[in-house]
């Protein structure tokens, strides 16, 4: 048996209770139109026209698993090629959540716990229809571990060409001895982020049972990343497939984005760990908690050991930044957008926050005209009509920063950028009729991206962005409460079957003649409406539908 044939019939999927394929019908844009949430804004058609685009182009890029694939589940496809990415689906689940019912959003992933290793890895690339690895991505010698195609953007046109040996491959300095070497390559083992889509997903749903059944593969997936990635001064390595051409590729080193998303990681199954340890008791299952906190107290040390790391070795205080670190243990010299991963991982203090805003807010650097760029406008290579990961606006990306920002109370200037993101799909969906992969950051228009139609995580603007900061809705399936923030001069806005945790909503807000709301809302079951405007709030337990002037 070849090397190939000997890794195909590897056993996969041995943490993920579902085994064979189970899903129900996969619907049409058409058959489900009616069903999603409808936003109402009567001064903004275009937010509406975007919005439903993105819903009628994602429904394009919904699948049924073949059968030779091994697949579990229905899933959306971020459509770049004929491949499914890990941390592309991670992004999207995210505004699929709102539709949860009436599509395989979160769902998705299941695709790839069911291809989990035995030792925990999950490939970041599989063939849609195959279910197969990415191959150039596999070590099927099982040295340690590499990148074939480190620092060298265009890898796909790479793949053409002979592979090349493992003497001229990248091999990253862990400056320790890892006995079992990796079945995936470095360019495979990218963006542990799977905990934050499951956590994020749970926060909107509400769905415990979901969390019991990935916590097991998550957790694997976190312990061989630990293992195979961290390296001797307790960080963890990275190579180009994190942000494929940006100007810090060449220093690279331990990378500062993989660094705060393994302590990212640790947090989310803390917290989901914490949820289950609830949910276990009211099951009776004594010997699963015990288990849990086991696991929770560990997962606490790593992350506050980790978290110190990054600040020892990544934080500069003159220049009041993060950056990656060479293997030489010197901090790298460009600064990027993986800085902002200290801010939704909780690595960063108030006082660090703080000075990762001004950043924010600068013009010369990230406040750009279309925010937030991946790299900073003052850095060499940067390249103000986009080139990809060279300076363009990426939904996944703003959205980890947007989030960032709310963890530490920067809730105004989150919603500066996403309305500003929001603000500039739309207007290039209006120029273009189409929605893009990325953006450029100086100048509103589709600059020299060549992915149209990419929904796709830039879905992320027109519909999570739309509905959450430009109507102002956010449900928490936690407490089990919407929270809609208003805001003067936006006339009648609202949206009709809005979804979370179960319970569907309809919200009506007609601005009335001296500024106030009339509010008209309505719910299917029990739930908290806190409605915010100005200094205004108001607190409302509904259950079937009231009027309320605000």
């Amino acid at each position: 048996m070849n090397l190939i044939d000997k890794h195909l019939a590897l056993p996969r999927g041995m943490y993920f209770d579902k085994k064979t394929y189970e899903d129900s019908p996969l619907p049409s844009f058409e058959e489900v139109q009616d069903k999603l949430p409808q936003p109402i804004f009567e001064d903004r058609p275009d937010y509406l026209e975007c919005y439903w685009y993105a819903w009628k182009v994602a429904y394009r890029n919904l699948h049924i698993p073949t059968a030779e694939s091994g697949y579990v589940s229905n899933f959306i496809d971020a459509a770049f090629n004929k491949d499914i990415f890990l941390w592309d689906t991670a992004f999207i689940t995210m505004f699929c959540n709102m539709a949860n019912p009436y599509i395989p959003g979160i769902r998705s992933l299941d695709n790839f716990y069911c291809k989990q290793f035995d030792d925990g890895e999950i490939p970041r690339e599989m063939v849609r229809d195959s279910g197969e690895d990415f191959m150039p991505w596999v070590n099927l010698e099982r040295r340690q571990l590499h990148s074939y195609f480190h620092n060298h953007y265009g890898h796909r046109r790479l793949m053409q060409t002979e592979r090349p040996s493992f003497d001229e491959m990248f091999k990253p300095d862990l400056g320790r001895t890892v006995e079992v070497p990796p079945y995936l390559t470095l360019d495979n083992l990218n963006h542990p982020i799977l905990a934050w889509a499951e956590w994020v997903s749970y926060k909107h749903t509400g769905d415990v049972d979901r969390l019991a059944t990935v916590f097991e593969p998550l957790f694997r997936y976190y312990e061989s990343l630990q293992y195979h990635l961290q390296n001797h001064f307790g960080l963890y390595v990275t190579d180009w497939a994190s942000m494929d051409n940006n100007p810090r590729n060449r220093y690279l080193g331990s990378g500062l984005d993989i660094s705060c998303e393994m302590v990212l990681f640790a947090r989310n199954l803390i917290d989901i760990g914490t949820v289950l340890i609830e949910h276990n008791r009211l099951n009776g299952k004594q010997n699963d908690i015990d288990t849990m906190k086991s696991r929770i107290k560990q997962l606490e040390q790593d992350a506050q050991k980790l978290a110190e790391v990054i600040n020892r070795m990544m934080w500069n205080s003159e220049k009041g930044f993060y950056f990656d670190v060479q293997n030489n243990g010197e901090q790298a010299p460009v600064k990027t957008i993986a800085a902002y991963w200290s801010l939704i991982s909780g690595v960063a203090d108030s006082g660090q926050a703080e000075r990762l805003v001004e950043w924010l807010n600068d013009p010369a650097t990230f406040n750009r005209k279309h925010r937030v760029p991946v790299c900073a406008a003052d850095e060499p290579g940067y390249n103000p009509r986009g080139g990809y990961w060279r300076g363009s606006v990426w939904a996944p990306t703003n959205a980890m920063v947007i989030q960032g920002l709310e963890k530490y109370g920067y809730d105004e200037l989150a919603e500066e950028i996403a309305l500003n993101h929001l603000n500039n799909v739309v207007q290039i969906f209006k120029d273009t009729g189409t929605i893009w992969e990325n953006y450029p950051p100086d100048s509103i228009d589709s600059g020299d991206a060549d992915k149209s139609d990419f929904v796709g995580w830039s879905g992320i603007a027109p519909i999570s962005y739309f509905v959450e900061y430009a109507i102002g809705l956010k449900g928490d399936a936690e407490k089990n409460e919407v929270t809609w923030k208003l805001k003067p001069g936006q006339g009648t806005v609202g949206c009709n079957r809005y979804w979370f945790a179960g319970v569907t909503l309809d919200l009506l807000a007609t601005e009335q003649g001296d500024g106030s709301y009339l509010i008209t809302a309505s719910s299917d079951s029990p739930v908290t409406l806190k409605i915010r405007f100005g200094a205004k709030e108001v607190v409302l337990e509904l259950n079937g539908k009231l009027e309320v002037l605000v």
